[in-house]
């Protein structure tokens, strides 16, 4: 069954040094971006992961200073991918305009990608902006995820290898864990959920609709404000915190009753895109204030105020 798209589905996968989001880089990026009418464009790139870093006053180095991040032996052990391999390799600052014009006008899909490849690429997104200083018009939270492992996690829970093969004829893919092939699997998987599930039956009564708006909120509650989920949406639409002691609250209210809050989490161990969402929201809250701020003074006074403060200040 071919996808049913009005934009493009642009499926991605990443290897990695590692599997911190706040300290450890790409050094594999695949793209497989499908159009409506099913024309495919597959791009890949290899990436040398820099030591970012900034000086005692938190401001960062100049990308020249950053020495290339070590790969760990495990992740290494998987993706087949050494130190040595990447030394003549552009870093992900030097490919990140090429890597947002493939992104600019695509939804997302990725196998495990909401938990990882998206959050991961984000980071290097906030990196490129804020250790290069480049002027990336992107912001991927306002796109479409289809995560094809939470589709495959509900309907049969195992892994890609094995959703290939059981959604595509009993087959297995060649060169598992290379970011090019997952990724292709990945698509060929989706295609294949869709044609199984396509009418509910008495095992599977949740159908699968052929949609992007409907698969990419597959089974995805609460939403998530930032890719590491420390912020949620309710369901009004508010800002919550997701985490610690003001977990339940809304950040507007923790914003009016503890500003400090904030700012300890844009100092803190946090991925960028959580100290940006938090960022955003402060000034968001601030904006407000001052805006209410502004037609307080320009109203005039009910006069029951001036009758308060008559009674407050009158002489006896």
């Amino acid at each position: 069954m071919e996808l049913n798209l009005q934009r493009p589905l642009l499926f991605f996968d990443i290897e990695s040094t590692g599997l911190n989001i706040p300290v450890d880089s790409i050094v594999e990026l695949s793209f497989v971006k499908v159009f409506p009418g099913g024309e495919q464009r597959i791009k890949t790139w290899r990436i040398r992961p820099w030591a970012f870093a900034c000086d005692q006053w938190g401001r960062p180095l100049p990308v020249e200073k950053g020495a290339q991040r070590p790969i760990a032996p495990s992740a290494s052990a998987v993706n087949g991918i050494k130190d040595e391999d990447l030394r003549d390799c552009p870093r992900f600052f030097e490919v990140a305009d090429e890597v947002v014009k493939w992104l600019e006008d695509a939804d997302l899909a990725g196998f495990n990608s909401a938990k990882f490849d998206l959050p991961l690429l984000a980071e290097e997104i906030e990196r490129a902006r804020f250790f290069a200083g480049k002027d990336l018009d992107i912001n991927l939270h306002d796109k479409r995820m289809i995560d094809v492992q939470n589709i495959y996690h509900v309907m049969e829970p195992r892994n890609l290898k094995a959703a290939h093969r059981f959604y595509c004829g009993g087959k297995d893919f060649d060169n598992a864990h290379s970011a090019e092939a997952d990724t292709i699997a990945t698509y060929e998987v989706l295609k294949g959920q869709l044609e199984m599930y396509s009418e509910p039956t008495e095992d599977h009564p949740q159908a699968l609709k052929n949609d992007v708006e409907f698969l990419s909120s597959f089974m995805v509650r609460p939403k998530p404000l930032d890719y590491a989920g420390r912020l949620v949406w309710d369901d009004r639409h508010e800002a919550v915190i997701n985490f610690g002691k003001h977990k339940g609250k809304t950040a507007r209210e923790v914003w009016k009753t503890e500003p400090s809050y904030f700012s300890w989490v844009e100092r803190g161990d946090f991925t960028l895109d959580t100290k940006r969402q938090f960022t955003l929201l402060r000034k968001q809250f601030e904006k407000e204030r001052n805006e209410q701020k502004e037609i307080d003074m320009h109203t005039p006074p009910s006069e029951d105020s001036l009758r308060k403060l008559q009674d407050k200040f009158k002489f006896q």
